[in-house]
């Protein structure tokens, strides 16, 4: 079994755990992102399996995996619509952040200190794997989502945002963000290891997927918010991919 995980990278997510459900703490941009992330998610959602979302519980039925689910900024919104999820991380300390602050929700969501290729070895199947600014830590990103393939029904749907690498990210995602906002801790992201959409539509290929829609994700400094762009997928930017493997 390939192992992707960069410990370095492991490391700085651990050191961050006790923060993750402060809006106003070291993972204030994610607080902030967080409403356009799950509008694209839920919109792509409930668009392939047919779902309204103006019902209750619109994901019944559905078996979601967050990975990297971080504090379970992701797992609990999509516990709340009805969705059975599985959130796991491979920062151990993350787990039991997200576990507590669940049940104090009142929320039932299986969280797992794992990786997606022990998961995926285990023969755990999803309808949709949602993995949202991890690509860009891990150690071969062409594996890791080639395991995120393989823990895909036929037909399944794969949700990935990374960042694009260009001098715009780098002064806005790396100088801005770490430096000048200091949102986030020195380090946090290597501006080499961020992904361009041709180059990720290309890996999702290789890995056995088919790319069927990417969107930009743009903060506007002057509303200080976000919104989804057609068009800008300078610095952040999401796909969504289908597994079109046929069950044997």
């Amino acid at each position: 079994m390939t192992v992707t995980i960069d410990p370095s990278e492991i490391a700085k997510f651990e050191a961050m755990a006790a923060e993750w459900w402060d809006p106003n703490g070291k993972f204030k941009p994610l607080h902030m992102m967080n409403p356009v992330r799950l509008d694209y998610l839920t919109t792509q959602i409930a668009g392939e399996y047919g779902r309204d979302l103006s019902q209750p519980e619109p994901f019944a039925g559905l078996r979601i995996l967050d990975i990297g689910c971080g504090g379970g900024l992701l797992c609990e919104p999509m516990a709340r619509l009805g969705a059975e999820v599985v959130g796991v991380d491979a920062a151990e300390r993350n787990i039991p952040v997200a576990m507590t602050h669940a049940a104090q929700s009142g929320l039932e969501i299986d969280y797992r200190h794992t990786t997606a290729e022990a998961l995926a070895e285990s023969g755990e199947r999803f309808d949709v794997v949602i993995n949202m600014e991890v690509v860009e830590h891990v150690a071969d990103p062409l594996a890791y989502l080639t395991a995120c393939r393989q823990l895909l029904k036929p037909g399944g749907l794969h949700l990935c945002s990374t960042l694009n690498r260009n001098p715009k990210s780098f002064a806005m995602a790396i100088v801005g963000a770490e430096y000048v906002m200091r949102w986030l801790p020195k380090g946090t992201h290597d501006w080499s290891k961020f992904i361009t959409p041709d180059e990720l539509y290309k890996l999702l290929s290789e890995a056995g997927l088919e790319p069927v829609d990417r969107k930009g994700f743009v903060f506007n400094p002057v509303s200080w918010s976000w919104k989804i762009s057609d068009r800008d997928l300078s610095v952040n930017y999401v796909t969504a991919a289908l597994n079109p493997e046929v069950s044997a």
